[in-house]
C-alpha cells in the first residue's frame, strides 16, 4: 500500500505495516530516532498500523514533540515506581509540561523530597528492564471496572461521553488512563531527574483534596539534562523572592493578604524610577495621562461584559448605600467613561490615554508566586480610540514603542504571538477578521517574526502577546496589544465624522511592560538583583576606613547627591572589608573607599560591583561618568 509524507511524496509499504515500518523504509537513522508519529494529523504510537492513503509524519527524539512524548512516558514510569513502592496510592494525572513532567498522587502516608532518591532508583530499574508500553482500547464500562480502586480516575471517566472509546497504557502491572502516544518501551527514557515535591489541589480547585505532586524532567541525553539542571541552579540563584528579601525591596505579609505585595523604601524607589521614565516616555509619544477610581458600580461591569465573561476573576460586590460596587479588575471601562464625558470629533482621533492603574483580580492561592502572580497589581495601561483608517498605523506605533521600552530595560529577544478568536467570545466575524488582519499586517510591517496562537485571544478581540527572554533564556509574558470593537458598541462610544454623522471608533488596549509587579520581578531575576546604574536604588555607597575619614566621606556623598545621584554613607563602626561585603550583598554598583590618602588627595578608590577595583578617581570625574551612564541608561 502507499502512504504519503509531509512533503506530499509517497512510499510503498506492506499491508498492515506500522508507523515504525514506514520510518525504517525512509531510513534507518530516522527509525532509530523515532519516538512516535502523526497519522492524518493525529499523534500515534510507532506501532500504530497504517492504512492505504494515510499521511504520516515521524516524531523524532530531538524535536519538541518528541521530547514531550519522552517526558510523558517518564511520568508513567514515575507512577509505576510509586505504586510499587507505596501500595494503595491513588493516582491523579501526570502530564508532560514545559521543561519536564509531574504526577499527582494521594499517598497512604506522607512523602517528602527525601523519598525521591528511592523512587528514582526504582524508576531506573523499570527503565533498565525496557518494559514495553502496551495500548488498550476500552469501552467506558470496562475502563470503570479496570480503575475501580482509583477514585480520581473514576471521576475523569465520568466526565467522558458514555459512548466514547477510552484508551489506557500498561507497563508491567501498572496501567493508566491516557490518550498517548508513548515510547515503544521504558528503555527509551534516557536521562531523567526527579526535582521536587509540592502540594496541589485535585483539578486545581481548593475545594478538592490536596494531593502530592512530584515534579521531574527528562532529556534525550545526560549532557542536555546536566545543562538543564545547571540552568535550574542559576534560576534559583536569581529567585526574585529571595533577592527581594536580601535587597530589602518588598515582602508579602499573610496578615495583609496573599498576593498583595508590600513595597519597602528601596523597592518603592525602583518603582518610582520606572514610573517616572514610563510617564515621560508616554508624554513624549503623544499620550495623555488619566486617572480613575479603584471601585465602580457593578452596573459598569455588566455593561462592559466582564460580569458575564470575567466574573470568576472578579472580587465579590460590596454593598454601599444599597448599591453593589466592585474593586476594578480592569481600567478600560473607566477610560471609556472619560471619553463619553463629551462629544468627540474625528479631528481629535487618535486619542491615546495612559494610566498606571492598579487593579484587583482573584487568583487561586496555589498559583500565587511572589511578584509574578499577585492579586493586586499596577498595569502600565493605555487605551487608544482610533478611526478605522488609523488602526494599522497606531498598532505599528505601539509595537515600535514596545521595542523602545523593552530595549531600554535591557531586553532584546522576544517571542511574539498573534492570538486569534477564542470559543467564548463576542462580536461579528467581520470585526474579528478586520482586527486580526490589522495586527498581522502591523507585525509584518515592523518586521517581527511571530507565531499564530489559535483561540488564545481575549473574549472581545484578537491580540499580540510578546514574551521577553531574560539573561538565562526564560520567556516572560509582558506586552499585550489588543484590538476591540466590542466595548465601543457596548458603551455606544461614537465620534462625529467629517460627514457630521456619528461613527464608532475602534479601541486598542495595550500594556507595554504588563504589570509593574511582574515586570520588576522579571527585572530582579534578569539582572540577578544587580540592576543597571539608572535603576539601582542606591547607586554608590561611600565607605570610610576609620572614624577620622567620616567627614570627608560625608562630603563625597553630598557632592554625588548634588549631581543628582543616589549615594549613601556607611559610617558604621565596622571594618572596611565588612562594609564592602555588605555593599556587594546589596549589589550596589559603586563602592567608594576613602582613607588617609584619598582624604589628602581629594579623590576616592572606586570599586565596581561588576568589574572589581577600578583605581583612584576624583569625585567630579566619577560623578560625570555615573551621570553619563544614568542618562544613557547603559
Amino acid at each position: 500500500m502507499k502512504v504519503s509524507l509531509p512533503d506530499k511524496s509517497t512510499i510503498e509499504i506492506a499491508d498492515g505495516a506500522t508507523a515504525l515500518d514506514a520510518a525504517a523504509k525512509i531510513g534507518s537513522r530516522l527509525a532509530k530516532a523515532a519516538v512516535a508519529a502523526t497519522v492524518n494529523g493525529q499523534p500515534v504510537d510507532l506501532l500504530h498500523q497504517l492504512a492505504e492513503g494515510d499521511e504520516i509524519g515521524i516524531i523524532t527524539d530531538n524535536s519538541p514533540e518528541g521530547l514531550e512524548v519522552i517526558r510523558h512516558s517518564a511520568s508513567h514510569v514515575l507512577a509505576s515506581a510509586v505504586t510499587q513502592l507505596y501500595p494503595g496510592t491513588q493516582l491523579g494525572i501526570g502530564p508532560a509540561i514545559a521543561d519536564g513532567f509531574y504526577y499527582d498522587f494521594k499517598f497512604p502516608s506522607p512523602v517528602s523530597e527525601s523519598d525521591l532518591e528511592k523512587i528514582e532508583a526504582r524508576m531506573k530499574e523499570i527503565i533498565k528492564a525496557k518494559v514495553p508500553f502496551i495500548r488498550h482500547e476500552l469501552c467506558r464500562e470496562d475502563a470503570a471496572e479496570m480503575f475501580g480502586a482509583q477514585p480520581f480516575k473514576q471521576e475523569l471517566l465520568a466526565d467522558l461521553p458514555l459512548d466514547e472509546q477510552v484508551t489506557a497504557y500498561s507497563i508491567k502491572g501498572f496501567t493508566d488512563l491516557c490518550r498517548g502516544p508513548h515510547l515503544s518501551d521504558t528503555g527509551r527514557v534516557k536521562a531523567f531527574k526527579l526535582l521536587s515535591v509540592a502540594g496541589a489541589y485535585w483539578r486545581g480547585d481548593e475545594k478538592n483534596p490536596m494531593l502530592t505532586r512530584i515534579y521531574g524532567t527528562a532529556f534525550i541525553s545526560k549532557k542536555a539534562l546536566d545543562e538543564h539542571l545547571e540552568r535550574l541552579k542559576e534560576a534559583e540563584r536569581r529567585d526574585h523572592r529571595v533577592l527581594g528579601k536580601q535587597l530589602d525591596l518588598f515582602h508579602i505579609d499573610e496578615e495583609v493578604g496573599a498576593g498583595l505585595p508590600l513595597w519597602h523604601p528601596r523597592g518603592a524607589l525602583i518603582r518610582k524610577i520606572i514610573e517616572d521614565f514610563w510617564r515621560d516616555a508616554h508624554l513624549a509619544n503623544g499620550y495623555e495621562m488619566v486617572m480613575i477610581p479603584h471601585i465602580a458600580s457593578a452596573e459598569l461591569w455588566k455593561t462592559s461584559g466582564h460580569w458575564d465573561f470575567y466574573r470568576e476573576n472578579m472580587y465579590s460586590p460590596m454593598d454601599i448605600d444599597g448599591q453593589e460596587y466592585i474593586v476594578k479588575p480592569m481600567n478600560c471601562p473607566g477610560h471609556i467613561k472619560i471619553y463619553k464625558s463629551r462629544t468627540r470629533s474625528y479631528r481629535e482621533l487618535p486619542i491615546r490615554w495612559a494610566e498606571l492603574g492598579t487593579v484587583y483580580r482573584y487568583e487561586r492561592s496555589g498559583v500565587l508566586h511572589g511578584l509574578l502572580r499577585v492579586r493586586g497589581f499596577t498595569q502600565d495601561d493605555a487605551h487608544l480610540f482610533v478611526r478605522p483608517d488609523q488602526l494599522q498605523d497606531e498598532i505599528i506605533s505601539v509595537i515600535k514603542f514596545v521595542l523602545f521600552m523593552l530595549k531600554t530595560f535591557g531586553f532584546k529577544e522576544y517571542d511574539v504571538y498573534l492570538s486569534t478568536r477564542p470559543e467564548k467570545s463576542v462580536g461579528s466575524d467581520e470585526h474579528w477578521a478586520q482586527a486580526t488582519a490589522a495586527l498581522k499586517a502591523s507585525l509584518e510591517e515592523v518586521g517581527l517574526a511571530y507565531e499564530i496562537d489559535p483561540g488564545e485571544g481575549v473574549f472581545y478581540g484578537p491580540k499580540i502577546d510578546m514574551k521577553i527572554r531574560d539573561a538565562i533564556g526564560r520567556a516572560w509574558q509582558c506586552t499585550t496589544i489588543q484590538v476591540d470593537f466590542n466595548l465601543p458598541e457596548r458603551f455606544d462610544v461614537t465620534y462625529v465624522g467629517e460627514d457630521n454623522s456619528e461613527h464608532r471608533p475602534i479601541m486598542i488596549h495595550r500594556a507595554l511592560l504588563g504589570s509593574l509587579e511582574r515586570f520588576i520581578g522579571c527585572l530582579i531575576e534578569h539582572y540577578a538583583g544587580a540592576f543597571p546604574l539608572w535603576l539601582a536604588p542606591v547607586q554608590a555607597v561611600v565607605l570610610p576606613i576609620a572614624d577620622r575619614h567620616n567627614d570627608y566621606a560625608g562630603q563625597v556623598a553630598g557632592r554625588l547627591k548634588e549631581a543628582g545621584l543616589r549615594a549613601d554613607l556607611d559610617d558604621r563602626k565596622e571594618s572596611v572589608g565588612r562594609k564592602i561585603r555588605d555593599a556587594e550583598m546589596g549589589k550596589v554598583p559603586y563602592m567608594l573607599v576613602v582613607g588617609d590618602k584619598e582624604t589628602d588627595a581629594g579623590n576616592v578608590s572606586v570599586r565596581s560591583y561588576a568589574e572589581g577595583d577600578l583605581g583612584l578617581e576624583t569625585v567630579d570625574e566619577l560623578a560625570a561618568k555615573m551621570t553619563r551612564q544614568v542618562e544613557e541608561k547603559s
